[in-house]
This record gives C-alpha cells, structure tokens and sequence, in this order.
C-alpha cells in the first residue's frame, strides 16, 4: 500500500471515529500533496510525499519556534498535534551512528576527498536518506567528514 491510499484509509477512519483533529490534519496532508501534483502535473511516488511531509514538519517546527518565543503556549501545543501526527507517517529517523555510516559508504562510493565534493556526496546521501533524516543535520555531518 502506497503513503497515499495510507492517508486516504486512514482519513476514512478518522471521519467514522470522529477524531476531527487527526481528520483535519490528514487532509492538509492530502491537500499539500494534491497540490505539488498539480503544479507539477505528476503523480507522486513515496519519496516525494516523504519530501511534502518532511517540508510540513519543518514548518510546523518553525511555527513552534516563533509560539514560544512569542509566549503563545496555545497556538504551539496544536502545532505539537499536529506535527505528531504527521510525523507518524515519515519512517523512523535514524541515529547519528548510522548516518556517518551512509555518509562513509558514500564518500567511499563517490571518492569525495574535501569541501568541494559535497554537493557530489549529498545529492548521493539525498535520495538514500530522505525522510528518515535531517538533511541539514546531514549537511553537517558531511561538512565535519570533509573537513576532518
């Protein structure tokens, strides 16, 4: 079963149980997918809805930030909801041990040697490690490895 017809069941369970938040954010979800469907006149596969649910997590990421530092503990506990629930449907994030161990396969794969090979090992690590990372937290990763 695709991430798609995922949400969508999930979707239709939300609507008989009654649970509106998840229900709502669900179809944010789908709304944001349909979206980049649209623009870019393509169906998309799992790894580009991983890129559109990591993109929603980021932003709520960004709008909890602001909320605290605005002192609206309200408006930042429904982004928390919120982000937990989509959160639920990017796979499982994985440890710093392991990214240096991707990040090592892929300096070995591509001969990277220094600084100016990272946009050649990340755009390897990109597609290796989508939704299950932090590319920016990677890009560091792979900066420390360049330069040490």
């Amino acid at each position: 079963m695709t991430l798609k017809q995922t949400l969508t069941e999930d979707m239709k369970a939300a609507m008989k149980s009654g649970d509106k938040t998840r229900l709502g954010v669900i179809r944010l979800v789908n709304a944001a997918i349909k979206q980049k469907e649209v623009d870019e006149r393509v169906e998309l596969d799992d790894p580009a809805v991983l890129a559109v649910l990591e993109k929603m997590v980021k932003q709520r990421r960004d709008s909890i930030s602001q909320f605290d530092a605005a002192g609206r503990a309200d408006l930042s506990a429904i982004e928390h909801t919120e982000m937990a629930i989509i959160e639920h449907y990017l796979p499982a994030k994985l440890g710093e041990a392991a990214i240096l161990d991707a990040i090592d396969a892929a300096v070995a794969e591509t001969g990277a040697s220094g600084p100016a090979d990272m946009g050649k090992l990340m755009a390897v690590l990109k597609p290796r490690l989508a939704g299950q990372a932090d590319m920016g937290e990677v890009s560091k990763l792979v900066k420390q490895r360049l330069a040490g």
